[in-house]
């Protein structure tokens, strides 16, 4: 064979070799895109929309809280809000900057936001003001030509429409914690709030709602290019319906004043709490809008402690308003009968201790009845020296001292009712009797809260089991089965020895009663009350002048004794019972009484104003 046929042979050799592997190769290209395109096709559309595709959340409207007779307490109004998107300016500074001569922003606010453009994407909208006045958002809406990067927004914000009275029982709604936000993608909305102290915060889930969702097309980056088809609505946040009457309870905020006070006001037959005031208060609005940090530290620094639900957080000596439960439970021991008499001569020995009666000169003799309604110290001291400490603890358990009553406000405190047991684990000492003597006119280590005075109150004058509710009972069974009360039942004590505690308390308020009001005697329904004085000092010898002990008007504020008062209305017929406590507000007959019973004259009032009492509206959860 030639060299050229060789040569061919050779060529044609190798061509068709390379043909052949080539040919493999684009087999094997075919094949693959076969099956990434059709066999894989589906996933991998998916996986690209997913890329292409953004889901983004529709923040839900908050269901609204509202008093018994739908009276809104908390609801959303409409809210003008500006947004930044940084990188929509070229210097964030000098928009701000610009904007600021338009809307009021703080140094705070504005460290705010500098940490958030820090943060954040930039294409990420970042709150900048809100609560805006329509002038005001429409100036900003004017000059937005000529302030790049700023986006206007009508949206919602929570609004509390009578914000002072409601505050310690509502709460209110802020911005969640930077250590939360990632635990939610709800949160990372621009201008979510979220319930942080009250019934905002406890029934979060409840008011919330649930977020919907709308589909956004996004570039590489994630930047929003539009929106798709497929929206979803968000939705309404369910009410919540409370015992309250909005009406009661600002009368409640009214007469306590300024005064480091509470009041409730409870529903005998229902359990139901028709007033739960704290004061000093405060405007739950300034937190959901940002409160400023001067407000803030003016809260803190109050004495009178503002943020402090005295009703449920404040623990104080019940002074004389425990004397009933001393009554009991020496009548149930039989140790005393309803005509046993003592002689008060103002003051009782214990070895070598006194104890005062607070009537200098003495009672002179008096009975059971007579010593409840004249508040008498000597003659408790006489059934103390008789009693065990852990018997009467047993007592005012029953009557709801020293437990929780979970009516779902922050903080609630159990209070204090000691034992020989407590303060042996507590202070790993023994019980003295000198204690118990203590205890017997309601103070030494007994604590009790304005709310656990009146549960006992409800039950004394009812002689049943109340407990006290804050929420509609039928929206208790829906949210919680475990928070519905039901019926009461009877209490555990003789109704007899009950009768005999009822017939002081109406004395007290009668002629020469320590609550005795000559102006109420032929124009006002009848009361059954008992008022309280609660030392909260050593009284020392520098505290003493010639005429006796230092009056409360001649001591520091903090120094004078809490004024106490509870009672029940009308005395025939129970159906409401307060509790006041006014801290550091002097004597209980002098401060307390009147407002207690100014308290059970209004609720008497609308009660019967309203045709066949109180009802809750025929109102649907949203």
């Amino acid at each position: 064979m030639s060299k050229e046929g060789l040569r061919y042979q050779l060529f044609s050799r190798r061509a068709l070799l390379l043909a052949g592997g080539q040919g493999l190769v684009l087999s094997a290209l075919g094949g693959r895109l076969y099956y990434l395109s059709v066999v894989e096709g589906d996933q991998y559309k998916l996986r690209a929309d997913k890329n292409r595709i953004s889901l983004r959340l529709i923040a839900p409207e908050r269901g609204d809280i509202l008093d018994r007779k739908g009276r809104k307490l908390a609801t959303n109004r409409q809210d003008f809000r500006v947004f930044l998107i940084p990188e929509q300016t070229a210097n964030s500074k000098e928009t701000l900057e610009k904007l600021g001569r338009i809307v009021d922003l703080s140094p705070r606010q504005l460290r705010r936001i500098e940490r958030q453009i820090r943060r954040q994407r930039k294409f990420v909208p970042i709150t900048v003001a809100e609560g805006l006045g329509w002038d005001r958002f429409a100036r900003v809406n004017v000059g937005t030509p000529d302030l790049p990067g700023i986006l206007t927004d009508a949206g919602l914000s929570r609004y509390y429409p009578d914000g002072h009275e409601v505050a310690h029982i509502v709460g209110y709604l802020a911005s969640p914690d930077e250590e939360d936000v990632n635990k939610n993608p709800l949160y990372q909305l621009p201008g979510f709030k979220v319930g942080k102290q009250g019934l905002e915060d406890r029934f979060e889930a409840h008011l919330r709602g649930h977020a919907g969702t709308r589909r956004i097309e996004v570039n590489s980056v994630g930047r929003e290019v539009r929106e798709l088809p497929g929206r979803q609505n968000a939705t309404y946040g369910k009410h919540l319906n409370l015992s309250i009457d909005l009406e009661l309870q600002k009368e409640a905020t009214k007469i306590l004043g300024e005064e480091a006070a509470g009041a409730v006001v409870m529903d005998i037959k229902t359990g139901e709490i028709l007033a739960l005031a704290s004061t000093p208060t405060y405007d739950p609005n300034e937190f959901t809008r940002g409160i400023s940090s001067q407000n803030w530290n003016s809260l803190l620094k109050d004495p009178r402690k503002p943020l402090v639900n005295k009703c449920v957080n404040g623990l104080y000596p019940p002074g004389s308003t425990v004397k009933m439960l001393m009554a009991l439970s020496a009548l149930e021991e039989g140790l005393v009968k309803p005509e046993t008499e003592y002689y008060c001569n103002g003051r009782h020995r214990l070895g070598d201790n006194t104890f005062h009666c607070w009537k200098r000169g003495g009672h002179g003799k008096l009975d059971l009845v007579g010593a409840i309604s004249n508040s008498c110290d000597v003659y408790f001291y006489e059934l103390a020296e008789k009693m065990d400490i852990d018997k009467i603890a047993d007592m005012a358990r029953r009557f709801g001292l020293g437990q929780l009553h979970n009516i779902n406000v922050d903080g609630e405190k159990a209070g204090l009712v000691p034992t020989r047991e407590w303060k042996a684990r507590a202070r790993r000492e023994r019980w003295q009797l000198g204690e118990t003597l203590n205890v017997s006119i309601g103070q030494g280590a007994l604590l009790a809260t304005p709310l656990q005075l009146a549960v006992m109150t409800a039950r004394i004058a009812s002689g049943r089991d109340v407990k006290p509710s804050l929420i509609k009972s039928s929206m208790e069974e829906s949210i919680d089965p475990l928070l519905y009360n039901g019926g009461f039942g009877r209490m555990q004590v003789n109704p007899l020895h009950l009768d005999i505690v009822r017939e002081g308390m109406e004395k007290v308020t009668a002629v020469r009663g320590t609550a005795y009001d000559p102006r109420r005697a032929k124009t006002a329904q009848k009361i059954a009350g008992k008022t309280g004085t609660a030392q909260v000092r050593r009284i020392t010898i520098q505290e003493r002048n010639t005429t006796g002990v230092l009056k409360n008007k001649e001591l520091p504020w903090a120094s004078r004794d809490h004024a106490l008062f509870v009672g029940y209305a009308p005395a025939e017929d129970p159906q409401f019972a307060v509790s006041i406590l006014v801290q550091h507000g002097g004597g209980g007959a002098s401060t307390a009484a009147p407002l207690g019973r100014a308290l059970l004259d209004k609720a008497t009032e609308i009660r019967s104003r309203s045709s066949g009492g109180d009802t809750f509206p025929d109102t649907e959860d949203v």
